[in-house]
């Protein structure tokens, strides 16, 4: 029962840092991603497709996104989902290739950037501390159930907060690769 709870906690844990690694592969560096468009929907006969389903995605150098359409009269279309994307670019397209350039960031915007990534972090360790919080409730309900004893529950506490420990780490391990990343000009 213990193992089953500290497991499930471990596995809602893992998933709000991968959540978070998503988040971050978002944030735009200056250097080119092929995740930097994942969320970019484009009108297609009618209804909205996520921009993978109509073109290739690939980085051309560090500065630049290409994107290749699998259908021509699908381009105009992209083109307008990018421009009206929140992400401040502006496609080129040259033929039936679209390119797409990043600008180089300025220190201010960079610096907003961080803060942003400063709090999707704390956003997953309160997750986290959430989870640790979730479980440490299920033991004491099993105290009151006598399943297990205090001493059982004290140690499983322990066992759920040397992994909540290791996850907050990692999370830091994560917030400060993506700090230096958005830093480098």
């Amino acid at each position: 029962m213990i193992d089953e709870i500290i497991k499930d906690a471990d596995k809602r844990m893992k998933k709000s840092i991968e959540a978070l690694k998503h988040e971050m592969d978002k944030m735009r560096t200056g250097r080119a991603n092929a995740s930097l468009l994942d969320h970019v929907t484009v009108e297609y006969y009618g209804s909205q497709v996520p921009l993978s389903q109509v073109g290739t995605i690939s980085v051309q150098d560090a500065r630049t996104l290409s994107i290749s359409a699998w259908d021509k009269s699908a381009i105009p279309a992209i083109e307008k989902a990018i421009l009206n994307s929140d992400l401040g670019l502006n496609p080129v397209t040259a033929g039936e290739v679209i390119r797409v350039p990043l600008p180089p960031l300025t220190e201010e915007r960079r610096k907003e950037l961080i803060k942003v990534v400063r709090g999707e972090a704390e956003k997953t360790r309160v997750a986290i501390r959430n989870i640790r919080r979730d479980a440490k409730q299920s033991f004491k309900d099993l105290v009151k159930e006598k399943s297990i004893s205090e001493d059982e529950e004290h140690r499983a506490e322990e066992r759920v907060q040397k992994i909540t420990d290791g996850h907050i780490a990692s999370i830091d391990k994560l917030l400060d690769a993506k700090e230096s990343e958005m830093m480098e000009i």
